[in-house]
């Protein structure tokens, strides 16, 4: 049975690509929807950056149709900034709109946005209700699984988000005071699909880093698909992978020496499109080690990519990587 969010169809079992501030842009979403993404966000964009008419702000509402279906996230405190942002956003043509209520980082959960709503759940509730009532777009949300360890609440914020018109709910499975760190734990995301007041979507995010987890998670909890996020990094193949396993239960061959040099070069050629030649170039140093993680003796050529600022000479490294590792592959 197909996943359905409005009237999005994601097909039986979507893999998402997590939205992820200052990785998840259109050259990186380019790549990840060439490897298979079923669908995407934008980075998280803040609500009263779109309201002051920041330049950053609405550079990130930059979507094309190749990237389809396509979500625009915002984050924020003020319900009536978010109810405008959506507004805003909703003019930029995205298939739906998300509203993070799971980023754990201070600048953010520290000024009441992201995951400190969870420590307020009827305001949370109020600032859903009001971007639902904002925008003709389906609606989802992405969140935690509460605070802390003593406020684990997501399985009411799952019912009474329903209740006030979301499509879908991604759930990481971790609490904010966890941040990044431990074991993601994905009991309750299971407890809230087994739930039979919930209708919606039910997607699990945090830890899928291999095909088998995928597979063995899928069986496991039961969820209607999955976010990948940082294992997508630098490794958009991730979401074939998965998909091959899924369909075959064997592995598909990883990526080849070339295959890594094509898809880092296109990336930045998209990069540099986008963000101009001295931005695109200096924003795309933080993929290369993850490109080429596992080879022998990289560090020069790391080092080389990440001192040039000429793009030619960039694409030629780029060669020599390919010369070198195919031979000493072979």
């Amino acid at each position: 049975m197909s996943v359905q969010i409005g009237n999005i169809d994601l097909g039986e079992f979507p893999l998402l690509l997590a939205p992820m501030e200052d990785v998840s842009d259109p050259p990186f979403r380019y790549v990840c929807k060439q490897n298979g993404a079923d669908m995407m966000y934008t980075e998280f964009i803040s609500s009263e950056g779109l309201i002051r008419d920041a330049a950053k702000s609405r550079k990130k509402l930059d979507i094309f149709d190749y990237e389809r279906p396509i979500g625009i996230q915002i984050f924020g405190s003020d319900i009536n900034s978010m109810r405008e942002a959506t507004e805003i956003s909703t003019q930029a043509g995205p298939d739906l709109m998300d509203i993070n209520y799971g980023c754990p980082v201070k600048n953010v959960a520290c000024r009441g946005a992201g995951a400190s709503l969870l420590q307020d759940i009827d305001k949370m509730v109020a600032m859903t209700k009001a971007v639902v009532e904002a925008t003709h777009l389906p609606v989802t949300v992405k969140t935690r699984l509460g605070w802390d360890d003593n406020t684990k609440n997501v399985y009411e914020v799952a019912e009474r988000l329903q209740d006030v018109g979301i499509k879908a709910l991604t759930i990481h499975g971790r609490t904010r005071a966890q941040m990044y760190k431990g074991v993601a734990d994905w009991s309750l995301i299971r407890d809230i699909k087994k739930n039979p007041r919930i209708k919606i979507p039910i997607f699990g995010n945090g830890d899928i880093d291999s095909p088998e987890k995928a597979a063995n998670w899928r069986l496991e909890y039961g969820v209607d698909g999955m976010m990948i996020g940082r294992a997508a990094i630098g490794y958009p193949w991730i979401f074939r992978e998965v998909k091959h396993f899924f369909e075959t239960g064997t592995h598909l061959e990883g990526p080849t020496i070339t295959e890594r040099v094509d898809v880092c070069k296109t990336h930045l050629q998209k990069s540099v499109e986008w963000k101009g030649p001295k931005t695109g170039v200096f924003e795309m140093r933080r993929h290369y080690s993850n490109y080429f993680k596992g080879l022998e003796n990289f560090k020069e050529f790391r080092t080389r990519l990440v001192s040039t600022e000429n793009i030619d000479e960039l694409f030629e490294i780029l060669e020599q990587i390919t010369d070198r590792y195919t031979h000493e592959l072979a």
